[in-house]
């Protein structure tokens, strides 16, 4: 496509004959309009606009070449053409960077495959077509890459190719004999370099560069796509990723067949782009440079704006070094040109807004640059001149007054991007570290416990111990040498990093304990290596919390989100959360696993960011579970979309959404979801189209299977659907009506008591309507006190037998007498023996502010229902804050929290009238 806008008004005369300003700078170019008069006279007729593919297309059907010589001659003469037009359009001010670098990946396109079928054409009159295992006839694939590749070629660049070609097998036979399809590819592969790069009178198209191909020039021309994917899985190197992120099928026309496109990107992808977060590259992009940087040295190339310190190339490492960090996962990041993997970088906070447009300013100013160097004489030259008058020509095609001017630009630019780089590429530290005798045992015993007691450590003995374990281990012992030189560059760094948190032993305990768990994942290993940071935010966190330790244990992805600056940012932009969501699922749409995977990994990193703000003190408990409960209904609700998606086809009205609620009951129902809590879902339905309860039972079956089962990415949420009507012998999606008259005739008292915490949380808002009508309806119920008294007594008794702690020293916050259920059952007797006269009891606005209502409206003694709000708090505080430390039961010692005990018994006593 092309990018260009429209050339704007030319007051200067830039853009007309005989373009002086152009000329005085390309020598090229008034070398070119002296011999050849009629590239001028296709100038004054085309240099108002940008040229267009068709436009070149146009001009070679118009040459009509007859033969080898009569091809080359009509290739370089379009680009005689278009190397003018871009000169006097670039330096007349006329053409931006897009503009330039387009229409120079344009002339590659359209002279490659020109060639490209002239020579097939010419080759199978002698051999008859290349037939693939099908007998159906293919082509050669011919693949751009670098600049090419990326629609990003600059004005005298060389083309870098790899030929592939479908399958094995022979030619159909022509007038002369078959071949093998390797050997008709071949001869076409070599004709098509001579087309373009042999030098003839008329000069070149491109230079031809085929050393990207598998095994370089020691390799075959061409290879089939089988032998290209043999190659990927048995020598594919580092860099050779590297340099496929920008690889492009060229091809078009006639010699493009989309299926075996689709082929090779499917084979290429998985080599360039990991399926996991691949830190790995970091380090292996880096030795490249480095090799590129001794290079750069030892040829004196400092001044090199392409290779030389804060050059281009700097910038190219950083856009593409995140593309393979990423791209496996965020399939947005394997667009090609560098500028587009900028802005989609800032998009995504992985690089902050302020350095995306230092560098990409930067990259505009040395590519502009570039060009211009390159115009003089039409040469791939990246070397700042060094004659004065040629400085000054440079100076003024740029606008600047003079040479000194535009250094201190330059210079500015280039010391921006090589910060930038060293901040991505630096080496995490350098030399052996300070603690290295501790992790690898080199100090004596006696030293090591001195420099642990020294370091805060309370019980280093033990620690020793369990090092030594671990460093004897056959999982250590085992290990991929790189992953060991990784987690020994990593070990030194734990001691540090967990003695300098509150909690050092156990942070190192339980540190070590993960980097043993994924220590055969090189790429989490090389993370916490080359941001030591991330490590000093772990060692914290699962310090601070066993739970969080277990979470990161099953989740070790979420170690990405160490590095993302808004783990701490308490205002949650839900919109916006919910748009990268559904952007991200976009991507995989259909894709039913990889959707599923979506949406657990994004749910768990939501988490991930809760937890860390909660650990950090920035949460109270009741706005948490607030942010729980919203993440919640967005992933449920999302949930109900992409498997109505599905299903829809099958519903008389498939272009209506679902007459369908989710509705939330228990601790999602009442806002107080924690971090483990499982959600107890009702679905109901109010679709009077006949015969779709099938539908629905389908759709709801479905929710429950995306949202509780285990993917490689885990679990979204364990579902319990037990409390719809008549239980698990019940209808998995209930009627509305249905719902309805088993509450008011079948339900039990206990059913009444869920309803008062139950909610409308996804779906049809029109049936979340009527079912909160049901709701207020069934609470207003009149009851008679007294039996209600006995029906939520004897509930509770069952509970106490079930659950309680059976007395003693220790106290079960949530099921002792005195604890959070008695104040849940205290609320739950208020709402149904008094809702029908007070109908503010009917909202759901959770037991605190229940409580408050109902001392307002003289049901409960005030001086009695604040100190059971306070407890109630409390509980719930520590009860958090046990189960990030001490798994599901929440058990304190009975005398720490007897004031709160006493409170709830006392107002207990004074609902129930009971001893």
């Amino acid at each position: 496509m092309n990018t260009a806008c429209p050339a704007p008004a030319d007051p200067a005369g830039h853009l007309t004959a005989p373009w002086p300003t152009a000329q005085a700078h390309s020598r090229f170019l008034r070398n070119l309009l002296a011999a050849r008069p009629e590239v001028a006279d296709w100038l004054v007729d085309k240099v108002g606009q940008p040229v267009t593919a068709e436009q070149m297309e146009a001009f070679l059907a118009d040459q009509a070449p007859y033969s080898d010589e009569t091809l080359k001659r009509s290739l370089r003469r379009l680009r005689q053409r278009v190397m003018a037009l871009l000169i006097v359009r670039d330096l007349g001010g006329a053409a931006d960077l897009g503009e330039v670098v387009e229409c120079m990946t344009q002339l590659a396109d359209v002279t490659t495959n020109f060639a490209l079928d002239f020579f097939h054409r010419q080759l199978a009159e002698l051999f008859g077509q290349p037939l693939d295992s099908r007998g159906e006839p293919e082509r050669l694939l011919v693949i751009g890459m670098g600049k090419l590749g990326g629609r990003e070629l600059n004005v005298s660049s060389d083309v870098d190719y790899i030929f592939v070609y479908p399958e094995e097998g022979q030619t159909a036979g022509g007038s002369g004999r078959r071949i093998d399809n390797y050997e008709f590819f071949h001869r076409l592969g070599k004709r098509l370099i001579a087309a373009l790069g042999d030098l003839t009178e008329d000069g070149q198209v491109f230079r031809v560069d085929m050393r990207l191909r598998p095994n370089g020039d020691s390799g075959p021309l061409v290879g089939s796509l089988g032998s290209l994917e043999n190659y990927f899985i048995a020598q594919g190197r580092e860099w050779e990723r590297y340099a496929w992120i920008k690889a492009r099928v060229m091809n078009s026309g006639d010699n493009l067949q989309a299926e075996w496109v689709q082929a090779l990107q499917a084979i290429a992808r998985p080599f360039v782009f990991r399926k996991y977060l691949d830190f790995g590259a970091i380090n292996a992009m880096r030795e490249l440079h480095g090799q590129i940087r001794r290079e750069v040295m030892r040829k004196d190339m400092a001044e090199h704006i392409k290779l030389g310190p804060g050059g281009i190339r700097e910038i190219e490492f950083i856009a593409q070094v995140f593309q393979l960090i990423r791209g496996g996962r965020d399939p947005a990041l394997q667009v090609r040109p560098t500028l587009q993997v900028l802005a989609l970088l800032a998009e995504r906070r992985l690089l902050s807004a302020e350095s995306e447009s230092a560098l990409a300013a930067a990259y505009v100013f040395l590519r502009r640059l570039e060009h211009r160097l390159q115009y003089v004489n039409d040469a791939q030259t990246h070397r700042l001149p060094s004659a004065d008058e040629e400085r000054e020509q440079i100076a003024h095609s740029l606008t600047f007054a003079d040479w000194p001017a535009l250094l201190d630009v330059l210079d500015a630019h280039r010391a921006i991007v090589a910060r930038h780089f060293e901040q991505v590429f630096s080496e995490p530290e350098e030399g052996r570290h300070a603690l290295a005798t501790l992790w690898d045992g080199s100090a004596s015993p006696d030293e090591a416990l001195e420099r642990l007691s020294t370091l805060g450590f309370r019980q280093p003995q033990a620690l020793l111990a369990r090092l030594r374990s671990f460093r004897d281990s056959a999982r250590y012992l085992q290990l991929p040498a790189s992953n060991r030189e990784r987690l020994d560059a990593l070990g030194p760094r734990v001691f540090e990093a967990a003695a300098g948190t509150g909690t050092p032993d156990a942070s190192w305990l339980r540190t070590l304990d993960f980097l043993e768990t994924i220590s055969r994942r090189g790429a989490y290993l090389a993370l916490l290596q080359q941001y030591p940071p991330a490590l000093n935010k772990l060692a914290e966190l699962i310090g601070s919390s066993s739970w969080a330790a277990d979470y990161l244990t099953r989740h070790p992805i979420l170690l990405d989100e160490l590095l993302d600056s808004r783990i701490f940012d308490v205002r949650t932009d839900w919109h916006e959360f919910r748009r990268e969501l559904l952007a991200r699922l976009a991507q995989a749409e259909d894709d039913t696993e990889r959707e599923m995977d979506i949406l657990r990994e994004t749910h768990h990193a939501q988490v991930f960011h809760f937890l860390a703000q909660d650990i950090a003190g920035m949460h109270t408990v009741e706005h948490l579970a607030d942010r729980l409960s919203e993440l919640a209904d967005l992933m449920v609700q999302t949930t109900l979309d992409l498997c109505w998606r599905r299903l829809r086809q099958r519903h008389p009205r498939p272009s209506e959404p679902p007459r369908f609620a989710v509705i939330a009951y228990g601790k999602l129902g009442g806002k107080e979801l924690g971090f483990a809590s499982d959600l107890d879902l009702v679905y109901l339905h109010d679709d009077p189209t006949p015969d779709v309860g099938e539908i629905y039972a389908r759709l709801g079956q479905r929710m429950s299977t995306w949202m509780s089962a285990q993917t490689p990415a885990g679990m979204l949420f364990e579902v319990d659907l037990r409390l719809r009507p008549n239980g698990d012998a019940g209808m998995l999606v209930c009627p509305v009506s249905a719902f309805r008259d088993y509450q008011l005739q079948h339900a039990w008292v206990w059913e009444h008591q869920a309803l008062t915490r139950a909610r409308f949380c996804a779906g049809d808002p029109a049936v979340g309507e009527a079912f909160e009508a049901i709701r207020v309806e069934i609470l207003r119920q009149p009851r008679d006190l007294a039996t209600l008294r006995d029906e939520v007594l004897a509930m509770r008794r069952r509970m106490l037998e079930q659950h309680a702690s059976r007395g003693g020293e220790d106290f079960d916050i949530k099921h002792d007498r005195g604890g959070l259920i008695d104040v849940e059952f205290i609320v739950q007797y208020l709402v149904l023996g008094h809702a029908h006269a007070h109908p503010r009891l009917c909202g759901n606005l959770g037991n605190i502010a229940l409580l408050g209502i109902a001392a307002e409206l003289g049901l409960i003694p005030g001086e009695l229902a604040e100190p059971v709000r306070n407890a109630y708090r409390e509980f719930r505080r520590l009860q958090h804050a046990l189960r990030l430390n001490a798994g599901r039961r929440a058990r304190v010692e009975r005398a720490s929290v007897s004031r709160r005990i006493d409170a709830v018994g006392a107002l207990w006593r004074q609902v129930f009238a009971s001893d």
